[in-house]
């Protein structure tokens, strides 16, 4: 599930029972079907905004309240649940783990390149620092006309304001995660 369906799940299960509302009774209010409310909030509908805009009003709520990252203490992260942010198959796949919207500061992304795959990054913008930690494999990681290899027993930082480019020239699957942090 991608973070925005995830956020309106938990949003509205916790608004609904904020206001000691049953399903049936925010279906009335919305003019939204029980099994299309429970849908959502088990995070398996992907409501379209003529939907999001009946629960806003029967709820009378903003749709920032529906969009907002929801307050948790903890939130673990299926890897295998994430539908790839970007990917080209047998090359490589690109999962956001947690967007920049959570807090504005960080961002994570898990990355999987093929043996011999290449992924080229754009920048990400003046004052953006981005930090990496292998989980398998060896990292050949190129930067303004810097060469590093970054293996699972070392970590690399660098300012990501421009093109970089991630290779795997290894025989197995390469997996990364990188953690973006704007400052």
């Amino acid at each position: 599930m991608d973070y925005v369906t995830h956020n309106i799940a938990m949003n509205l299960n916790r608004i609904r029972k904020s206001k000691g509302m049953s399903l049936d009774t925010v279906a009335e209010q919305t003019g939204v079907s029980k099994s299309m409310l429970a849908q959502i909030e088990k995070g398996t509908a992907n409501p379209s905004i003529g939907v999001l805009g009946k629960i806003v009003s029967g709820l009378r709520i903003t749709f920032d309240d529906l969009l907002q990252t929801p307050v948790m203490d903890s939130y673990l992260v299926h890897i295998k649940n994430l539908v790839p942010t970007k990917e080209i198959p047998g090359q490589y796949r690109v999962m956001t783990c947690f967007p920049i919207e959570d807090n504005y500061q960080v961002e994570i992304y898990r990355i999987e390149i093929a043996p011999g795959g290449t992924y080229i990054s754009g920048g990400h913008g003046e004052r953006t620092r981005e930090y990496i930690s292998v989980l398998m494999g060896d990292l050949t990681i190129e930067t303004k006309g810097k060469t590093e290899t970054v293996t699972v027993e070392d970590a690399y930082r660098f300012e990501s304001d421009s093109e970089h480019c991630y290779r795997n020239m290894g025989t197995v699957l390469l997996v990364f995660n990188c953690f973006f942090v704007t400052y």
